[in-house]
């Protein structure tokens, strides 16, 4: 399976299995920060939709790839539209935690 089809359909199953294998990745939760506080998957980090213009403070190498998700997929859409306009090149919609079968942190 390319990569392209497999994140075509943005199963986060699998788009886990290639953030860990990207060196430098970063797996990136939109959801709010009470959404994250209740349960993320592990080695994400949070920041929210809303504050996702501050992904230059925390993130500043462009080239960095990112891989982001949300509860359905909706919001991290928007998200990699979003840094995609700021030039964020690497960044990927894995889709929503609600379809992730590994472990949960909290």
């Amino acid at each position: 399976m390319s990569l392209l089809s497999l994140f075509m359909r943005a199963d986060i199953n699998e788009g886990i299995k290639a953030v860990r294998a990207t060196p430098g990745a970063k797996l990136i939760d939109v959801r709010t920060e009470e959404e994250f506080s209740l349960g993320r998957i592990p080695g994400s980090i949070s920041i929210p939709l809303d504050s996702i213009a501050m992904v230059e403070d925390i993130i500043p190498h462009k080239d960095t790839p990112l891989f982001l998700y949300c509860q359905s997929g909706a919001r991290s859409s928007s998200a990699v539209r979003y840094l995609k306009g700021m030039g964020y090149a690497n960044a990927t919609n894995l889709g929503g935690i609600s379809a992730w079968r590994g472990k949960i942190e909290r």
